[in-house]
């Protein structure tokens, strides 16, 4: 199963690799991915908060949590650590589109470099 795979399946039901559905713990678990594939050889998350800043178009003092947040929330947030439910909603939908467009263009330059 490719990365892309997986975070396709993580999106669609966040609740069983997290327990309770929220965007903290996802971003949680996101980090505790990364950090275990780095550790092992993989890749991991790597460029991804670059690919974020980029696909938004500006820096901040956020990490890509908040970028992602940026994303999913352009016209921001009271509290970034109690989101409404349809904040949170909208957060989780809009981080798992951009893990799978990371992922696609990833999978595209590796394959590109791979056959070229």
């Amino acid at each position: 199963m490719s990365e892309r795979e997986y975070f396709a399946c993580v999106g669609r039901r966040p609740g069983m690799f997290v327990g309770r559905t929220s965007f903290h713990l996802l971003t949680a678990f996101l980090i505790g991915y990364d950090q275990h594939a780095v550790r092992h050889g993989g890749h991991g998350l790597a460029g991804w908060h670059e690919w974020l800043v980029a696909r938004r178009g500006r820096e901040c003092s956020h990490t890509w949590p908040g970028q992602v947040l940026h994303i999913a929330l352009p016209d921001g947030w009271d509290n970034i650590s109690d989101l409404p439910p349809e904040d949170e909603e909208q957060a989780i939908k809009v981080l798992f589109r951009l893990l799978d467009d990371f992922t696609a263009e990833r999978e595209a330059t590796q394959g590109s470099q791979v056959t070229g």
